[in-house]
C-alpha cells in the first residue's frame, strides 16, 4: 500500500477509488463519440474513403481490444494503480498527437496511443473498484457508478465536439482530454490505494503479491494478430472484395491466430485469458453479449453519424444533440439497474434491453432525408433505455462470476469481447453501408436524370473512393441531382445495416435467455456455509465473492 494508506480512512479511501474509477473510464470512452460525429468534418477535411474513414473509429478500439487483456494482466501483477496511471498519460499523449494531425496517418497514430491507454483504463478502473468493495451485493451499486460514467463520456461528447467544430477546426476535439486525463492522472497520485491480484493460492499468505504470475507473450501476441488481421480483412474486404488476395490471407491469418491463441493458453502456466472461466455460463453469456451488442450498438453509431452529415446535412452540433439522446437516455434508464439487479434476475433486464434496442433500430428503418427530429427522437430514447438496462447488469454479472481476486481478468475479458465488437462494428455495418449504397447508386442516378458517361463516372469514384469522394466532384449543373441520389442511395445502405443491427440485438437476447439461467452446478462450501443458493444467471463462484473470495477460482492451477 501507499504510504498515505494510513491517514485516510478505510470507507474515505473506498470513496476515492471509487471517483478515480469512475473518472478514468469517464476518459477511456470521451473519444468515442467526440471522433464518431465529427467523422463527416474529418472525411471533408482530409478527403479520406470510407474504408480510411473506419480506420479513424478502429485505429482507437483495436488496440483497446487487442491488449485489454494484457492490461489486467499487467495490473494484477505489477499494480493497478500503476497502470491506471500509465493509462491517463497514454490517452493525453494520444490526443496531443491527434491535436497536431494535417494527415490522415498521423490521425490514425494519435487515435491508436489513445486507444493503447484506454485498454489501460477499462480493465483496471473495474479491478480498482472490485478491489475496494469486495462484497458483490454492495459492489453492483459502485459498479453501476462506472456504468453510469462510460455512458456520461458516450453522451457528452457529442456536444463537446458539436460546440467546437462549430467555430474551431475539427483537431481541436481532442482538446480536452489532455487536461481531463492529466488532472485525474494528478489527483489519482496521492489518493488511490495500489492493490494486485492474488496468484497461487487465495488462502496463501502474501496472496497481494501476484507471485507466481508473469506476462503471457504468447498469447498476447497472438491475441493481437488475430483481432488485427480480423478487422483489417472485414474493413478492406467491404472497400474492395472479399475474394481479393490480401483480404482473403488477412481473414485466414486471423483464423490461424485465434488457433494459435486457444492453444497457447492451454498451455501456459500462467495464461492471460485462463479459459476455463467459460465453463461459468453467466460469463459466457456476458461476453457473448457485449460482443454481440457492442458490434450492433457501435456500428450504428458510425452508420447514423454518416446519416446526420451526409443526408441530412446537418452541422455537427445538431447531429450531437440527436446522438445526445441515446446516452442520456441509458443514463435515466441504468442508474436504478444496479438497485435492481438483486430484486429483478439480470437475465431479464438484458433480455428485455436488448429487445428494446432491436424494436428501436426496425423501427428507424423507414427514415428519409426529412425526417423530422421529434419523429427519430423517440426512437433513440427507447435505444438508449435498451442500452441503459444491459449495460450495468451486464458488466456486474461478469465480474460477479468469478472470484473478487480474479475481477481484474473477468473485467479485461469482459472488455476485450465489448471492444472486439466495437472494432467490427464500423468495420462491417460500414462496409454493409458502402456496398449497399454503391450497387443501388446507378439505378438512383438514373432516377435524377444523370446517365450517361457523367452517371458512369459518378459511380466508377463512389466504387473506388466511396461516396464521400463523389462530393469533391465538378458536378456541375446536375449537383442538386446528385445528391439526391447520393442521399437515396446512403439512406439504403443505412436501412440495411438497421436491419443487420437489430438483428444481432435479438441474437444477444436469445444468448441472454439461454445461458444466464439457473446454473444446475452444486454450491461451494462457501455457499453451503451461509446456507445461500447462488442467483439467477449468477454461477455459484459467486458466493466465493461472498465469502471474501477464498474459494477455488476457476481454472486455478498451483504452482
Amino acid at each position: 500500500m501507499n504510504a498515505t494508506t494510513t491517514a485516510i480512512r478505510p470507507t474515505d479511501r473506498r470513496t476515492a477509488t471509487v471517483v478515480m474509477a469512475c473518472l478514468g473510464v469517464f476518459v477511456a470512452y470521451l473519444p468515442i463519440t467526440t471522433v464518431a460525429v465529427s467523422l463527416p468534418a474529418i472525411q471533408r477535411a482530409l478527403h479520406t474513403s470510407t474504408a480510411q474513414l473506419s480506420w479513424v473509429q478502429d485505429a482507437f478500439v483495436l488496440p483497446m481490444a487487442a491488449f485489454i487483456l494484457t492490461a489486467g494482466v499487467f495490473g494484477d501483477v505489477h499494480g493497478r494503480k500503476k497502470v491506471f496511471q500509465a493509462g491517463l498519460f497514454l490517452c493525453a499523449a494520444g490526443a496531443a498527437v491527434a491535436l497536431s494531425a494535417h494527415n490522415i496517418q498521423t490521425l490514425w497514430a494519435g487515435q491508436a496511443l489513445a486507444g493503447l491507454g484506454s485498454a489501460a483504463l477499462l480493465p483496471t478502473t473495474l479491478a480498482l473498484i472490485s478491489h475496494a468493495v469486495p462484497d458483490f451485493r454492495e459492489r453492483g451499486k459502485f459498479i453501476g457508478m462506472w456504468a453510469m460514467a462510460l455512458l456520461a463520456a458516450l453522451a457528452v461528447g457529442p456536444v463537446i465536439a458539436g460546440v467546437i467544430l462549430d467555430h474551431f477546426a475539427w483537431r481541436w476535439i481532442y482538446l480536452l482530454s489532455i487536461p481531463l486525463a492529466l488532472l485525474v492522472l494528478a489527483v489519482a497520485a496521492p489518493l488511490l490505494t495500489d492493490s494486485r491480484a492474488p496468484w497461487g493460492s487465495p488462502r496463501s499468505s502474501g496472496a497481494e503479491s501476484g507471485g507466481g504470475r508473469k506476462l503471457d507473450w504468447p498469447g498476447q501476441i497472438t491475441a493481437a494478430v488475430a483481432v488485427t488481421a480480423l478487422v483489417y480483412g472485414v474493413i478492406e474486404g467491404g472497400a474492395d472484395s472479399f475474394t481479393a488476395p490480401k483480404v482473403v490471407a488477412a481473414l485466414a491469418l486471423s483464423v490461424a491466430a485465434l488457433i494459435a491463441f486457444v492453444v497457447a493458453e492451454k498451455r501456459s502456466a500462467s495464461p492471460m485469458l485462463d479459459l476455463a472461466v467459460f465453463r461459468s455460463a453467466a460469463f459466457t453469456a456476458t461476453a457473448l453479449v457485449a460482443l454481440i451488442t457492442f458490434l450492433g450498438l457501435i456500428g450504428f453509431f458510425f452508420v447514423l453519424s454518416l446519416y446526420f452529415g451526409m443526408v441530412q446535412q446537418l452541422g455537427t452540433l445538431e447531429a450531437g444533440a440527436r446522438l445526445l439522446l441515446v446516452p442520456v437516455a441509458a443514463i435515466v434508464s441504468g442508474t436504478p439497474a444496479g438497485r435492481l439487479m438483486h430484486r429483478v434476475p439480470a437475465r431479464w433486464m438484458i433480455t428485455v434491453g436488448l429487445l428494446l434496442i432491436a424494436g428501436s433500430l426496425l423501427a428507424m428503418t423507414n427514415l428519409a432525408v426529412d425526417t423530422s427530429y421529434g419523429s427519430i427522437a423517440w426512437r433513440l430514447i427507447v435505444l438508449g433505455m435498451g442500452l441503459g438496462l444491459v449495460t450495468t447488469p451486464m458488466t456486474a454479472t461478469a465480474v460477479a462470476a468469478v472470484p473478487h481476486h480474479l475481477a481484474g481478468t473477468a473485467s479485461a475479458a469482459n472488455n476485450a469481447f465489448r471492444q472486439v465488437g466495437g472494432a467490427l462494428g464500423p468495420a462491417v455495418l460500414g462496409a454493409l453501408l458502402s456496398t449497399r449504397a454503391v450497387h443501388t447508386l446507378p439505378g438512383h442516378l438514373a432516377d435524377a436524370g444523370v446517365t450517361g458517361t457523367q452517371a458512369h463516372t459518378i459511380v466508377s469514384t463512389a466504387e473506388e473512393g466511396g461516396l464521400g469522394a463523389v462530393a469533391g466532384m465538378d458536378l456541375g449543373s446536375t449537383a442538386g441531382q446528385v445528391y439526391g441520389a447520393l442521399g437515396d442511395s446512403l439512406l439504403d445502405g443505412l436501412r440495411l445495416c438497421l436491419v443487420v443491427a437489430a438483428t444481432l440485438a435479438v441474437l444477444a437476447a436469445a444468448c441472454a435467455v439461454v445461458l444466464l439461467r439457473q446454473p444446475k452446478q452444486q454450491v461451494t462450501d462457501g455457499a453451503a456455509t451461509t446456507g445461500s443458493a447462488p442467483r439467477q444467471g449468477r454461477p455459484a463462484t459467486i458466493a466465493e465473492n461472498a465469502q471474501g473470495g477464498t474459494a477455488q477460482p476457476l481454472g486455478h492451477r498451483r504452482a
